[in-house]
C-alpha cells in the first residue's frame, strides 16, 4: 500500500510521503476557511468574516509554508510567507480590538 501511495503521490520515501501528506492536510485546512466564510454569511444573510476565517487561515498558511520550504519552491514559499503575514496581521487587529473593547 505505501509503495502505491510513493507512486501516486510522486514520493521517493516513506519520509517525503508523510510530507505530501502533511501538504494535503494543510491545503484542506487552507480550504476548510471558505467553508467556514460561506456557512457564517448564509446564515447572516451578508457576508460575513468570522475569526474562524483567519485561524483555518493562519493554520493552513502556516502548514504549506512548511510544505513549500520543504520542497524548497521559491513561488510556493513567496506566496505562502505573504499570506500568513496578512493572515497574522488580521488576527493582531481583531485582538487589539477585544483588548479595546474590554
Amino acid at each position: 500500500m505505501t509503495q502505491w501511495l510513493m507512486t501516486v503521490f510522486h514520493a521517493d520515501t516513506p519520509f517525503e510521503l508523510a510530507w505530501v501528506g502533511f501538504g494535503l492536510a494543510g491545503q484542506l485546512l487552507f480550504t476548510a476557511r471558505f467553508l467556514v466564510q460561506w456557512i457564517a454569511s448564509e446564515r447572516a444573510r451578508r457576508s460575513v468574516v468570522p475569526v474562524a476565517f483567519w485561524y483555518f487561515s493562519m493554520g493552513g498558511g502556516v502548514m504549506l509554508l512548511a510544505y513549500a520550504i520543504y520542497r524548497a519552491d521559491p513561488v510556493f514559499i513567496l506566496g505562502q510567507v505573504m499570506g500568513v503575514f496578512i493572515y497574522a496581521r488580521n488576527l493582531w487587529l481583531i485582538r487589539a480590538a477585544d483588548h479595546a473593547d474590554a
